[in-house]
């Protein structure tokens, strides 16, 4: 299993938020999610934990990140998190393992549209717009910059971080 320094930062400032976006409890599984681009899965494993109302569907198109993915549903037993899912988001939604449209309650993408093509960016919209629920939510997170600038010193320093691997677009372009 993959344990990335910056998930470890932000999965209880994240999952703040998407208590929000989740609302009160329901029954198990009551609420369909979907993360796109799930990447180690440790975000899927902590979110589906704390969120039990929610029935929590990882993705990613990276084997290794599936791998991974797989390894935090199998070690940690959440009822609620599923296997994952091979999902290449720039492609249409119907190749989104089986989801039917006006299907989901939340559509999350963390830390995926600023490091990927801008296809991947239009294909989330795309799907989102087509695969939620009236009312439904789609969460991203990732370091943006409001006015060009970027806060907290955290996510300053992850941007620092992913332009040295990645060719990172300013979100005025996206």
């Amino acid at each position: 299993m993959q344990v990335p320094a910056a998930a470890e930062r932000n999965k209880g400032p994240i999952l703040a938020v998407l208590r929000e976006c989740a609302g009160p409890g329901a029954a198990p599984g009551a609420l369909r999610v979907l993360e796109v681009g799930a990447g180690s899965g440790l975000h899927a494993a902590h979110f589906a934990r704390a969120l039990p109302h929610t029935r929590w569907q990882p993705s990613d198109i990276d084997p290794r990140a599936l791998r991974s993915i797989a390894a935090y549903v199998e070690a940690t037993g959440v009822p609620n998190l599923l296997p994952p899912i091979v999902l290449d988001v720039s492609q249409g939604w119907e190749t989104w393992g089986g989801t039917q449209p006006a299907s989901l309650d939340l559509l999350v993408s963390i830390n995926m549209m600023h490091i990927s093509e801008l296809r991947c960016t239009e294909g989330l919209f795309r799907g989102a717009g087509v695969l939620l629920k009236p009312g439904g939510v789609l969460f991203t997170y990732g370091p943006y910059a409001v006015d060009g600038q970027i806060s907290p010193q955290s996510n300053v320093d992850f941007d620092r971080s992913l332009r040295q691997r990645w060719t990172c677009r300013p979100t005025t372009r996206a």
